[in-house]
């Protein structure tokens, strides 16, 4: 199936005429007028945007927060088009949210994470959408899960939708670690491997979750040949009713674009994809994981040192380090890793374990003298 995938470049979707799609707006539609007001500050100020995202359906993991406007907003979106220009986007998560948005006019529909999960709810969208001609994007599910969104891309190709993308919005992780969602670039990767015509866009605002943010994740995104971004805008991002967070200004936003920088993908021979430079990105990725994963070691080995203050116990476990160095080499030996290499990175992470561990306890006792 996936070889036989057909589909049209993102630059003949006949939505804009820039090199890379970029779509912005409010993440709920909550007025009329918040909604004409960002439309308009983005013709203003980021022109560069040829197309206006709005939530109208909101899925919310807890009942009584806001679960947008509903099919009122649509005519909002509607108004948007008739006096700005952009084109519209919105979220769908069912066959009804299909056929509302198509009667509405709505130029481009995208498949949310927490529906691309569920292949009954992609299907059902797909069934709504054979025989109609519009582009659709699907988000990552919330998991990294490749197959999953494979697979939702596939249920809607085979309804017939040849302008098709996907969004990377980043995984949950169930850390706080320092995005929101994780980029896991890796699978953007690897889904791009896989179906190198398909259009990538990225989607900072969830990846983020903070605006700080947005300008490094958007830089990279756009280094790894991604062919879009979809950034959350909002004439007042702290009084937005939902995720207030990580969206910004319409100007905050130009500056964020303006800083960018687009870079062509091949190397010093046009024919030939820059891979190494996609490969340095995968990487710069792991070694992020790899120092964040090494700091939330460090927090659990600073509760056991409070517990070993506790129960009195010595920091030097000989027998624990001992078994732990030899499991961790059979592991390492199996993937493949260098023996000598393997054994002096975890004498360093005992020693970072050994130096926390004192800090720990010299704390406490200082604090014993100081109040006794």
């Amino acid at each position: 199936m996936i070889d036989n995938m057909k589909l049209v470049p993102i630059d003949q979707w006949g939505l804009t005429d820039k090199s890379h799609l970029l779509i912005s707006g409010p993440c709920s539609a909550e007025t009329p007028e918040q909604v004409m007001q960002t439309a308009k500050d983005l013709v203003k100020h980021a022109p560069e945007v040829k197309v206006f995202r709005a939530g109208i359906w909101k899925p919310r993991t807890r009942p009584n927060n806001f679960e947008g406007i509903g099919i009122e907003g649509l005519s909002w979106l509607q108004q948007v088009k008739q006096e700005t220009g952009l084109l519209t986007s919105v979220e769908v998560a069912n066959a009804n949210h299909v056929y509302e948005a198509l009667k509405h006019g709505i130029d481009i529909l995208w498949v949310g994470a927490r529906t691309t999960v569920n292949p009954f709810s992609v299907q059902d969208i797909a069934n709504a959408l054979r025989g109609v001609d519009v582009p659709v994007l699907v988000k990552n599910p919330i998991n990294p899960d490749l197959q999953l969104w494979l697979g939702a891309i596939e249920r809607i190709h085979q309804a017939g939708i040849t302008r098709l993308g996907a969004i990377h919005r980043g995984f949950s992780s169930g850390q706080n670690g320092r995005f929101r969602n994780a980029p896991v670039w890796k699978l953007a990767i690897e889904l791009k491997r896989i179906l190198p015509d398909l259009p990538i866009i990225c989607d900072p605002s969830h990846i983020c979750g903070k605006r700080d943010l947005l300008l490094e994740v958007s830089q990279k995104a756009l280094d790894l040949a991604m062919d879009g971004l979809m950034i959350e805008s909002h004439p007042n991002p702290d009084e937005a009713w939902s995720d207030k967070d990580q969206q910004v200004t319409p100007v905050a936003l130009s500056e964020i674009l303006h800083e960018l920088k687009v870079r062509k993908p091949e190397g010093v021979d046009p024919d030939t994809v820059d891979f190494l430079s996609m490969y340095r990105d995968e990487i710069d990725s792991i070694d992020l994981e790899i120092l964040d994963t090494i700091a939330r070691r460090g927090k659990v080995v600073e509760k056991i040192a409070q517990y070993k203050k506790e129960h009195k116990m010595t920091i030097l476990q000989v027998n624990r380090w001992d078994e732990l160095l030899k499991d961790r080499l059979a592991v390492a030996k199996k993937l493949g890793l260098d023996d000598k290499f393997s054994k002096e990175l975890y004498q360093q992470i005992h020693l970072m374990s050994i130096r926390i561990q004192t800090k720990v306890m010299n704390e406490q006792k200082n604090n014993k003298t100081v109040n006794p």
